[in-house]
């Protein structure tokens, strides 16, 4: 009798095709000045922050007040940025939030709160009386009125 041969196929990759619109699919390429520029701002970062001394305000107690300057000034050191910039950037933060509450927009920030334009309209003049003696007395008519509410989120609120 005769024993049955068994032949082994080995499968291959198929051969890669070359498909113009796969190339140009992909994120492209920076060019190598971008690509030195952005190392050059890695190691400023990392020498900024190895050579810059802590702030004051962040080794001793906290000021009694803290100031959107103090706020800056230990972002700009846990992030590395320069305090100027760091004053610049959060100066432009609060005028953009000024910009967009003016807007009529609310700002909700995460575990900090929200902050909103709250409108109390005009009241017309009116009649009342006096509690204690019951005469009757003219109140005057109020302007409409806006005020900014902050209300605190409940992390924050736990966390104090």
């Amino acid at each position: 009798m005769a024993t049955p041969q068994v032949k082994t196929v080995r499968k291959t990759a198929p051969a890669a095709r070359s498909n113009p619109a796969r190339k140009t699919s992909g994120k492209p390429k920076a060019a190598p000045t971008v690509q030195k520029l952005a190392a050059t701002k890695a190691a400023n970062k990392k020498r900024m922050a190895a050579s810059a001394p802590k702030p004051a305000s962040m080794t001793g107690p906290l000021p009694p007040i803290v100031t959107l300057k103090h706020l800056a000034e230990w972002a700009g050191y846990n992030h590395g940025v320069a305090k100027k910039q760091a004053i610049e950037m959060f100066t432009g933060f609060v005028a953009d939030i000024g910009r967009v509450l003016k807007k009529g927009s609310k700002i909700r920030i995460p575990n900090l709160g929200v902050l909103q334009v709250r409108i109390r309209p005009a009241r017309p003049a009116r009649k009342g009386r006096n509690p204690a003696t019951g005469e009757e007395i003219r109140i005057k008519a109020s302007k409409a009125s806006k005020k900014v509410a902050f209300r605190v989120a409940k992390g924050l609120s736990e966390a104090i």
